[in-house]
């Protein structure tokens, strides 16, 4: 036969299963367990207000919708936590089909998230009451309060009904998002009324939005590499923590990291100064970049640190330097202007509180303290050292776009040593790690 190479006498042939068998039962474990845990999560959303989603007067006719069921406790924790569970063996096993050659079409990927996101999106918000607090803050704007001079607790008082709806853990606290943030929160709130839902439907359709912005710029990154395209809509397209805590949550940190992740896949080895000799690196692609990622900050501040990242690519190219901070000065500087003192003293104050799950905990409860002495100062070298130690050792990851390595080490060494620390805050590193 014709094809085959001869086999020395006596010997038989290598049976080395192919790669499609290798991958099979991971790639159908990964189908199960993906699928089983978004069906979870778009159910118990449906189902309406409960331990887990939040509870808010219907808006009339629109979104968000949901059927009330009134499920307990004990049901929808168990719902849950069997989500997490099958989504996070489901992400694993995908990864390991991957590696064993599975190709999976990147149209059906693409399609999926695509899909579980709009669903999640029209549903009520889960997990968490911040989306509650964002209708607050731009209520506030739309009758024409200032939410870095307000609380939630005021515009209750007053008698407002989106007021009623604010959530009690923070009532007493001034926004601490950025100018960029109040009016996307502001416009929200004039699209939807007086009505909390109506405010919270439009505030999560723009994440979702800025979810999907990433599916499909991760998509286009790296159409050239069947492998790593699967891979990146694993870890972030159709990741269910990630849908669930950002999605579903409608959390800003969608919306700021899709802005931020745009800036850095602008900056490619040309644009950051690794130039053919006789070229010059354009000054167009680094000021685009910097103010994407000016837009980014100006959501919340923290994504700064990819603004870093730009500047560390291009430390080889003065005009790309130059160009990326004049077009993040140009987003940042005028809208504080325009709000004021009171959200520039937002981004000067912050509490020395640590959250309960940080390993700082374990340096002051033993001594009765809720948080260890110093906290932000010791934070802060730990971060520095952090940062560096990545720095060395971390692998290029995606050569393509050099800005991305040094955004994800100071977004790594954030997220790992920063006191306070929320599972949504990890967007920024996720949508990184897709890349790599």
């Amino acid at each position: 036969m014709t094809g085959l190479a001869p086999q020395p006498r006596g010997e038989l042939p290598a049976l080395r299963p192919a790669p499609g068998a290798r991958s099979r039962v991971p790639g159908r474990l990964a189908v199960a367990g993906i699928s089983s845990s978004l069906l979870i999560m778009i159910a118990v959303c449906a189902a309406g207000p409960s331990r887990a989603v939040v509870n808010i007067p219907a808006a009339g006719d629109g979104p968000p919708w949901w059927i009330p069921l009134h499920l307990p406790d004990a049901v929808v924790t168990g719902a849950l936590w069997a989500a997490v569970i099958a989504g996070a063996a489901g992400v694993v096993a995908g990864l390991v089909a991957i590696q064993r050659g599975a190709r999976p079409q990147a149209r059906l990927l693409v399609r999926a998230a695509l899909i579980a996101t709009a669903l999640l999106a029209v549903l009520p918000p889960a997990g968490s009451t911040d989306t509650l607090d964002y209708a607050a803050y731009g209520r506030m704007v739309a009758i024409g309060h200032d939410p870095y001079v307000m609380t939630p607790l005021q515009l209750r008082l007053s008698g407002d009904p989106v007021g009623q709806a604010a959530p009690l853990p923070w009532q007493t606290k001034h926004s601490v998002y950025g100018p960029l943030a109040t009016v996307e929160q502001a416009t929200a709130a004039i699209l939807g009324g007086t009505s909390a839902a109506r405010i919270v439907f439009w505030l999560k359709l723009w994440n979702a939005l800025a979810f999907g912005a990433i599916v499909l710029a991760l998509d286009r990154l790296l159409r050239d590499d069947p492998g790593r395209r699967a891979r990146a809509h694993l870890m972030w397209s159709l990741n269910p923590l990630l849908l669930w805590g950002l999605v579903a949550g409608g959390h800003i940190d969608a919306m700021g990291a899709a802005m931020g992740f745009l800036g850095l896949g602008l900056v490619s080895p040309a644009t950051a100064g690794h130039f053919l000799p006789g070229r010059r690196p354009g000054v167009l692609p680094g000021l685009v970049a910097g103010v994407l990622v000016g837009l980014a900050a100006d959501l919340k501040i923290t994504f700064v640190l990819f603004g870093l990242g730009i500047a560390w690519a291009a430390r080889r190219s003065p005009r790309t330097l130059l160009a990326a901070g004049a077009g993040a000065a140009a987003v940042l500087v005028p809208s504080y202007l325009w709000f004021g003192p009171p959200a520039i003293a937002v981004l000067i104050y912050r509490d020395a509180s640590a959250t309960s799950d940080t390993f700082y905990a374990l340096l002051s409860r033993p001594f009765g303290l809720t948080s260890p002495p110093y906290l932000t100062v010791v934070a802060a070298a730990v971060f520095v050292a952090a940062a560096w130690l990545l720095l060395r050792r971390l692998p290029e990851g995606f050569a393509a776009r050099p800005a991305v390595r040094p955004a994800l080490v100071l977004s790594l060494a954030w997220l790992l040593v920063w006191p306070y620390q929320r599972p949504w805050y990890d967007a920024m590193a996720f949508c990184l790690l897709a890349l790599y």
